[in-house]
């Protein structure tokens, strides 16, 4: 930059010694020199105009002004009569970039990172700019390890006053840590203290993982670590006193050594409250877990002031300061904490935004907001509010922001940006197995018909098993308090006669209707009443109890069943949760009336732990009982509960665990009672964190039949890795899985997959 103001200064003078003219009128102005830049650009930077009086101050405005623009290296200004000729020399313009030996890192990325200093194809080459670029390429190297790259930058002038830069690259290998070594730790044993970093010692995993080399963003969330470590068990002085990072002299290992200096361990001799506490003192002290006696912990102490603080933001203080001081008797190795408490001006929010939403109506968001228009603000209500929304399962993400009013010292706003997914969808369901090769299925399904909230599917089933015609309609606010009503018309076939179950076919058509009941924001009861007409059909080489039953109670059926539900959802979100807990509990009763009598029962439990930022903890429990009752001492055959596949035990083919046939040994009969078991450790891939899930899970599970003792040896498992995808057509489940203790005749499969949803 200093460079190019002394050319401007000298050009300056230069011009005013070599061209001085006495003053005149410009009758005409001419542009010489010119290739890329276009003539008017050169005149609207040039202080005069035709008809102008040109004087030797304005020439020297009129150099100063072009030099500044960058586009130039030499520029002049002659006088041929009464006109003014500008005669410029461009500079070069960028042509292409090219790297050559780079590995490490994408094109692209390092192309937008050029372009964002100021070189990029068809911009002005600047050496000072090269200069920078070449340095900025080297520390991302550095910062990965790589501390024996070469850089060499080479510029080739090509035609039409343009050039070709070419970055040469020699990465080299990473540098890889050597040691790290903790200076100072007594307390604690130095190998239990480093196993809390992130980077590490060449290990058998760090090939993926790249945690044996250094990174200064690394190190310092490493002290961090340590840090928190130490003032969680009471360190309170604890200090890191130097950081000492060095590299061999072929720069290939890098010796860390950290010194730190512990102090005394600290007890919380007492906790006092201070300031204006709004709520009543015993109400907020059930916030504060730590007592006197206890060894003092920097994370309890940051969760009490932010639950305190969350407490005043659910009374509508949402911009209350909760502070700890702390008070230390070094003699005694004691600390005395005053609480201070300011719960600042009440605040009402003063409106809902919502935004994002393209098709769907403001309406069926806002009808799910807890946090109400011209009330005071709730933290507690606004998570909800988010919560609900996610829920309906119209949107791939939904946050929520609280700004405060401008000008105003007591409201906020609650904005909600919603992005919308498809939520009409052709859906595929495919499987898998031995015997009956590849399943499809499909549906047409609108869960936000026009926008409305309202769900709509046609489904259409054409598998070798099932064969199944079904219309349903839900509305979830038939009434405006939140009851739903819905419909469902059903035709279906089961043909099960290629998997290994008992020989049957059926033939079932229906219509029900049915009602939801919220009776909490998570709670909600069910209830519905179908008619349902089954024809079923057995053969020869059917089990002997299928064929007793059809004896017993006829070909056809005619029953009325009325199912009532139970559903309980606390999950954090519709896709992919992370914590909460799932309850389903559900019955089913064949009502007098009908040529059957019978009952189900269910009930499902499913928990999420949220393990880390990355990790989730999944654990399933699924049961399910039935039979017959008023003089129908079974259940009918093709209500029995079957096992296996990539819903319930993942390793064995669908429906292949459980009772079999006595006459025919490869035949599962199903079975009265039911048991599933699963538990999955859940993780995302980064840019994927909504839509991507992989997991290993370990699944357990079986059914039993009517007088069959339940035995835990009776019980198959299995383990192996899974991944869930929300793709752009539904819905994907992968899963490779080896059973644990399968027995002889088992039906195993290692790969399992289901595209959208099976029916």
């Amino acid at each position: 930059m200093n460079n190019k103001i002394c050319a401007v200064l000298l050009a300056s003078v230069l011009s005013a010694s070599a061209f001085a003219f006495e003053p005149f009128a410009i009758k005409d102005i001419r542009v010489e020199g010119i290739q890329r830049t276009e003539a008017g650009t050169v005149f609207s930077y040039l202080p005069v105009r035709v008809g102008d009086t040109m004087t030797e101050e304005k020439a020297s405005q009129a150099i100063k002004s072009l030099f500044s623009t960058g586009f130039f290296k030499d520029v002049r200004v002659e006088v041929e009569g009464d006109v003014l000729v500008v005669v410029v020399q461009e500079r070069p313009a960028i042509a292409k970039i090219d790297f050559i030996g780079m590995k490490e890192f994408e094109k692209d990325q390092i192309l937008k990172a050029m372009k964002d200093m100021g070189i990029a194809e068809t911009q002005i080459f600047d050496r000072a700019l090269l200069d920078r670029a070449e340095q900025e390429l080297k520390r991302q190297y550095l910062s990965k390890g790589k501390y024996g790259v070469q850089i060499t930058t080479t510029v080739t002038p090509l035609e039409r006053n343009r050039v070709g830069i070419n970055f040469n690259i020699n990465e080299g290998d990473a540098a890889r840590i050597k040691s790290i070594n903790i200076v100072g730790a007594q307390a604690f044993r130095e190998s239990d203290l480093l196993k809390l970093f992130e980077q590490t010692t060449p290990g058998w995993l760090t090939w993926y993982t790249k945690n044996d080399q250094y990174s200064r963003q690394k190190l310092s969330a490493d002290l961090e670590k340590l840090r928190s470590y130490y003032m969680n068990r009471g360190y309170m002085e604890f200090a890191v006193d130097s950081t000492q990072v060095s590299i061999s002299p072929d720069k290939q290992d890098i010796y860390i050594t950290i010194n730190i200096t512990e102090g005394d361990r600290y007890q919380i001799s007492s906790i006092k409250l201070a300031g204006d506490l709004v709520l009543p003192e015993d109400e907020i002290r059930r916030l504060v877990p730590l007592k006197p006696g206890q060894v003092f912990s920097r994370d309890e102490l940051n969760n009490t002031t932010k639950k305190i603080a969350d407490r005043l933001s659910d009374q509508g203080y949402a911009f209350a300061n909760v502070n700890a001081s702390p008070e230390m008797d070094k003699e005694k190795k004691q600390v005395a904490f005053t609480i201070f408490v300011d719960p600042g001006k009440r605040v009402y929010v003063r409106r809902v935004n919502v935004t994002g939403n393209t098709r769907t109506r403001d309406e069926v968001i806002r009808r799910e907001m807890r946090q109400m228009e011209g009330g005071w603000y709730n933290a507690e209500k606004v998570t909800l509010s988010r919560q609900r929304v996610d829920k309906l399962g119209y949107f791939t993400d939904v946050t929520v922001e609280t700004p405060p009013v401008p000008g105003t010292a007591d409201q906020v706003d609650v904005n909600l940006n919603v992005v919308e997914k498809p939520t009409g969808n052709v859906m595929l369901g495919a499987g898998f197995s031995q015997s009956e090769k590849v399943m499809l299925s499909g549906s047409v399904s609108q869960n936000n018909i026009f926008g409305s909230g309202k769900h709509l599917a046609l489904g259409l089933n054409t598998s070798r098993i099932n064969r199944n015609l079904s219309l349903s309609f839900t509305d979830p606010y038939f009434t405006m308090d939140g009851i739903s009503q819905g419909f469902d018309v059903y035709h279906r076939t089961v043909d099960p006669t290629s998997l290994d179950v008992g020989q049957y076919k059926t033939a079932s058509t229906g219509a029900g209707i049915r009602f939801g009941f919220p009776i909490s924001e998570h709670e909600s009861i069910g209830v519905g009443l179908t008619f349902d007409y089954t024809k079923t059909e057995v053969f020869s080489d059917s089990p002997q109890r299928y064929i007793d039953f059809v004896n017993k109670f006829g070909e056809s059926n005619l029953a009325f069943p009325l199912t009532m539900n139970w559903t309980s959802d606390g999950k954090d979100s519709y896709i992919f949760p992370t914590t909460g807990v799932y309850q389903r509990a559900a019955l089913e009763v064949a009502l007098p009336g009908g040529d059957l009598k019978y009952w189900k029962l269910n009930y499902q439990y499913q928990r999420f732990f949220a393990l880390s930022k990355t990790f989730t903890l999944m654990i399933n429990g699924d049961v399910g009982i039935g039979d017959g009752y008023g003089g129908q001492d079974e259940l009918p055959f093709y209500k029995n509960y079957y096992v296996g596949g990539i819903n319930s035990v993942r390793g064995y083919a669908s429906a292949s665990l459980g009772p079999v046939d006595a006459k025919y040994p490869d035949e599962r009969l199903g079975g009265h009672r039911k048991l599933v078991g699963n538990a999955e450790l859940l993780w995302g891939l980064p840019g994927y964190d909504k839509t991507l899930r992989l997991g290993w899970f370990f699944d357990m599970g079986q059914v039993f039949g009517k007088g069959q003792k339940i035995s835990t040896e009776a019980i198959r498992a299995s383990t192996g890795l899974s991944l869930a995808w929300i793709s752009p057509v539904g819905p994907l489940k992968f899963s490779i899985a080896a059973p644990l203790n399968d027995k002889p005749g088992d039906d195993t499969e290692t790969f399992q997959f289901q595209l959208g949803s099976t029916f």
